[in-house]
């Protein structure tokens, strides 16, 4: 069996991690991988073409190629490989929409009466403004195309407002990405991330999560990509679950196919667990990033097995978790999620923990820091707490200059748990 993984970041190492733990006889080729992904599979640094890729996966017989990022999915790998007769997990470009552009699934959820923020959509800079002088503070404004995860800007009052619409529509932060914006309610209460595979109109839900989006502790500072995520999430009741499908996943699976498109693949649900119940902030296409750190290491079904059980339209009834927790903590390079230096040495003393390497290289045997994001360290646990302990003590064994890392992932979950005793 040869699996080939799109992508070189910490997901696309837990994706391989993931697919390698059941079974011995699978071949992976990451493309382009990083410096913990050659530990597990090849790493194919020369392929930069969806053209290659397809050349690439019929040479080496690949029985199947699941993409990590979103830009790939979002620009139409999916159906690149599937004209060409190739398994691929994802889903097409027009169902990629979803994240690709942030009008389409704010209208999308609208038509199907999904939980969200009340939103309007303009088109020029003027029309926003205008708009943003009237409403009540604070608001939130996204970018409507990819943007990196920095394409959203809370605001607190008027002129952050218009700040953020000068960004993104006059100075074209994000190029065209910006061409439009969203300008939305604040929602308010804890965030959560649920992820599901998804085949046609059904709809199997993963553990939930919590990410850390800001750099520093207490959610202060600049957004980033994820600063740490922990699962299960402890406030989160299994009603609340049930929930998210029924009225968040399944009509919006549903409203994509009443206009002829297919979902095939998985969907992350963000959201907001308000007085209200969830409302989705954001649809994304792909695994999430670090969610997945915390989710997979916590699943006893054959990882395998389940996207093939997805991609042929036979979703089981539910997945086998282990019943413990898990904290994620992503160990960057100081200055991420700005200006940052790689380079340097990593030294890794023996641990109990599970590494996953996002932004690293392997250079004659020597592992250096290749990236913002540059491992995320997971610790297990029979609890919430005693899984954060072992992460920290972890990272103490970690050492490269500039290293940097939030100390306060898993804490809203255990204060959660605290407050119930």
């Amino acid at each position: 069996m040869k699996v080939m993984i799109v992508g070189s970041g910490g997901r696309e190492h837990t994706l391989g991690w993931t697919l390698a733990r059941s079974f011995e006889g699978r071949d992976f080729y990451f493309v382009p991988g990083n410096g913990g992904t050659i530990t597990i599979g090849h790493n194919i640094e020369y392929i930069n073409n969806y053209d290659d890729m397809t050349k690439f996966a019929k040479e080496k017989g690949i029985d199947l190629t699941v993409v990590g990022p979103e830009k790939p999915l979002v620009s139409g790998i999916v159906d690149k490989f599937r004209e060409e007769g190739l398994r691929i997990f994802g889903p097409t470009r027009e169902a990629a929409q979803l994240e690709g552009s942030k009008v389409f699934a704010k209208e999308l959820m609208r038509d199907a009466r999904v939980p969200t923020a009340n939103f309007e959509v303009f088109d020029n800079f003027n029309g926003a403004k205008n708009y943003i002088e009237k409403i009540k503070c604070p608001f939130v404004i996204k970018a409507d195309g990819l943007a990196g995860g920095k394409g959203v800007f809370v605001c607190v009052n008027v002129g952050e407002g218009v700040r953020a619409l000068e960004l993104v529509m006059l100075e074209k932060k994000f190029g065209s990405s910006g061409d439009k914006v969203v300008i939305e309610d604040c929602l308010t209460g804890q965030e959560v991330s649920v992820l599901a595979l998804v085949s046609g109109d059904r709809v199997l839900p993963f553990l939930p999560s919590q990410d850390h989006k800001r750099i520093f502790d207490e959610d202060r500072g600049p957004n980033t990509g994820g600063m740490g995520a922990y699962s299960p999430v402890p406030f989160m009741r299994k009603g609340e679950l049930v929930e998210v499908k029924e009225k968040i996943f399944l009509p919006t699976v549903k409203e994509l196919l009443r206009r002829g498109i297919e979902y095939n693949g998985v969907l992350y649900a963000g959201l907001m667990i308000t007085s209200r119940g969830p409302m989705v902030l954001e649809f994304n296409v792909r695994f999430g990033d670090p969610e997945s750190q915390a989710i997979f290491p916590l699943l006893e079904d054959d990882f395998l097995e389940l996207l093939f059980k997805t991609l042929d339209g036979e979703l089981p009834d539910k997945i086998n978790w282990s019943g413990k927790s898990a904290v994620a903590v992503v160990v960057a390079s100081n200055g991420y999620p700005g200006h940052y230096e790689t380079g340097f040495e990593i030294v890794i003393r023996d641990h109990p923990c599970i590494l996953f390497h996002a932004g690293t290289r392997i250079e004659d045997r020597v592992l250096y820091t290749n990236g913002g994001r540059v491992l995320s360290v997971v610790g297990l646990g029979n609890n919430l707490m005693n899984a954060k302990e072992k992460a920290y003590s972890c990272i103490k064994k970690i050492k490269f200059s500039n290293m940097f890392f939030r100390n306060d992932i898993g804490d809203k979950g255990i204060k959660q748990i605290k407050r119930r005793v």
